[in-house]
């Protein structure tokens, strides 16, 4: 089944997609999630927690299962011997040692929540594919009238940088020009720097995939970008911000994601009560976590739509809240679906906390 454009560029969706894939086992598949960030006293807490939890579990199995378990917890250990480097703040590890070893592991520049272990018969994935909505991929473009930078960032870190300098104009006319010869001159080197800066803009945005764009401009320099984008990016430019051209990046990162999230808020609301509207007049969506399994199961989903908290999921006769959620973003990954994480979960809680629009309904 192929992949929408949203769904190819949402990050890590190679990685979901090959542990969604994962056949279930009657042995123990642990889904481990740390928060690395320092706490208060600038300690990671991850090897106490470490410590204690995978003990506990251990105890509570036996035969062979005890046996594949305790290789994971070991080979777990060992990994975090080594120090891990200051840049890391969060980590997902996958292993079931009785499956061939299986054992995937990523250190990541997000951090999780908490810390959370997870044993089940297959990965459980609903916290990374919440961190990957929580930090999406998106362009960040800062720009004057003489120069631009250009990120990329994915989950939380940048992935590529870009500088395009352009001809600075003194601020007043010499060697006799008139004032309004010389405006032209200005204009015409800004003019030239933008086609310079969108054309940059354009193959960037192509080769990483980007849906979403944040730019940061000065009042001279906005209407000059702005009347050179073409509709092509111009629909991609979520907000237009005030940064200054050499504001630090952990600065442009800071604010950019936070217009990226209050956008996502906005069209969170809007999203919800489309599918609402769609399943309330039998159009292509359906609502509630029964409804919602079952249309994953035959492959109908586009888009999930699901409350970040596993507990505003209404649960099922045999599912509990935290598998329950799994086992629907692991759905959503086998449909090469977006999974949308609600912030706002009142607004999803009159249909249990879940919803679906399809891509198209098979009749009974």
């Amino acid at each position: 089944m192929g992949k929408t454009t949203l769904a190819t560029a949402t990050p890590l969706r190679d990685e979901l997609d090959s542990l969604a894939r994962f056949a279930p086992t009657d042995m123990p598949v642990l889904s481990l999630y740390l928060d690395l960030l320092p706490d208060q006293h600038g300690r990671r807490t991850h090897s106490t927690f470490l410590r204690k939890v995978l003990p506990q579990h251990s105890r509570v199995l036996q035969g062979d299962a005890k046996a594949s378990f305790d290789r994971d917890a070991a080979r777990i250990q060992k990994f975090f011997d080594s120090e891990v480097p200051s840049g890391v703040r969060g980590a997902a590890i996958f292993a079931c040692a009785a499956a061939n070893g299986f054992f995937e592991a990523f250190q990541l520049a997000a951090p999780f929540d908490e810390h959370r272990l997870f044993v089940g018969p297959v990965p459980h994935l609903y916290p990374l594919a919440r961190l990957t909505d929580q930090y999406p991929a998106y362009a960040a473009l800062l720009v004057d009238t003489n120069s631009a930078r250009l990120f990329v960032f994915r989950l939380g870190r940048r992935d590529a940088h870009e500088q395009v300098a352009g001809v600075k104009t003194r601020r007043t006319a010499v060697g006799g020009w008139s004032q309004a010869r010389y405006q032209r001159h200005c204009e015409n080197f800004h003019l030239h720097h933008m086609k310079e800066v969108v054309a940059v803009l354009d193959r960037v945005v192509r080769a990483e995939a980007i849906s979403m764009v944040v730019v940061a401009a000065d009042d001279t320099a906005r209407p000059f970008l702005m009347e050179q984008l073409p509709k092509h990016l111009a629909d991609k430019v979520v907000d237009v911000l005030r940064l200054p051209i050499n504001a630090p990046e952990h600065t442009v990162l800071a604010e950019t994601l936070e217009a990226m999230r209050e956008r996502d808020a906005d069209t969170d609301a809007e999203r919800v009560s489309a599918m609402i509207d769609a399943w309330a007049k039998g159009g292509l969506a359906v609502v509630g976590p029964q409804a919602t399994l079952e249309a994953l199961a035959l492959g109908e989903v586009e888009e999930l739509l699901i409350a970040t908290r596993p507990d505003r999921i209404q649960s099922t006769p045999v599912l509990e809240p935290d598998r329950l959620a799994g086992e629907l973003v692991a759905g959503a990954q086998k449909n090469a679906a977006r999974v949308r994480f609600i912030e706002d979960s009142q607004i999803l809680e009159e249909v249990g906390g879940v919803g679906a629009m399809l891509r198209f309904r098979i009749q009974p």
